[in-house]
């Protein structure tokens, strides 16, 4: 199929997916997220594809979802109900890349904040840019990520701390503190991410199939997925709390940049800077 929001590149036993809205920082509307989606069952039912690799065009992997002018007047129209189940779609499409039978391989560089975390966090390896900023800073105003792989990967009080200020670590801390698998400097992200790939790819699918599974099976016994379904639930009755509603009065009255300014307004620096 054609595609509008990505490219989709297959190279041998490998498949490149790239977010390619780079004038946007690769911002992740639900057309893009659909397009992702349709890549990875395509790759999936590709027998000579082995491993994905989702990477993003320009300086960003993606700096998260795309932020509408009038989003609050959709929210206030919606129940807290209804609003859980759009974002159970949200989640739901990023569980298909954690439910893909090939392994899937985030390669991150400039931001990958928010929405971005969410996506890349879902893949089954994150390979980052030493010099990658990663976080969530919807947390200061917007809401609560879908992706909950934050606490399995780095425990909980790392993760409070990223989860209760909104602040970005670095690929480099990231690769220390286990949020990603590997760093590597920007200018080497591609051959390191190629490398390990092809060493994933030497592996036939049938078994890796196998393998993968067994580890996702783990983190589900420990209520990964339910975790991210209370996640869908939590961040929707997060969205009629006063804060959020004044963010998105602010985005509405003064724009995107005024609001993001509003919803950082104690913090020294913004990771949109």
């Amino acid at each position: 199929m054609g595609y509008e929001y990505i490219d989709l590149e297959k190279q041998g036993r490998l498949a490149f997916v790239t977010l390619n809205r780079p004038e946007k920082l690769n911002a992740l509307s639900v057309a893009m997220q659909e397009e992702i989606v349709a890549a990875v069952r395509e790759i999936e039912a590709d027998p000579t594809v082995r491993v994905s690799i989702i990477k993003g065009a320009g300086r960003a992997f993606s700096a998260g979802y795309d932020i509408e002018p009038g989003g609050s007047v959709a929210r206030r129209e919606r129940t807290v109900i209804q609003d859980q189940r759009r974002l159970e779609d949200v989640a739901g499409r990023w569980l298909t890349l954690w439910d893909c039978s090939k392994p899937v391989i985030a390669q991150v560089h400039g931001l990958c904040l928010a929405g971005g975390t969410d996506l890349a966090l879902l893949c089954d390896v994150v390979v980052a840019a030493e010099d990658a900023r990663i976080g969530h800073p919807g947390v200061r105003g917007i809401g609560t990520p879908l992706a909950q792989t934050w606490a399995y990967l780095i425990g909980p009080m790392r993760a409070k701390m990223l989860m209760l200020t909104g602040d970005a670590i670095t690929g480099r801390q990231a690769a220390e503190w286990g949020l990603a698998a590997l760093a590597a400097p920007a200018d080497r992200l591609d051959e390191e991410v190629r490398r390990l790939a092809g060493r994933m790819a030497a592996v036939p699918s049938d078994i890796s199939y196998f393998n993968k599974k067994l580890i996702n099976h783990v983190l589900e016994q420990m209520g990964f997925k339910d975790s991210v379904m209370a996640a869908c639930r939590f961040d929707a009755m997060s969205h009629v709390t006063p804060t959020v509603v004044e963010f998105w009065d602010k985005v509405n009255t003064l724009g995107l940049k005024a609001g993001l300014k509003w919803r950082d307004r104690d913090f020294e620096e913004s990771p949109h800077d």
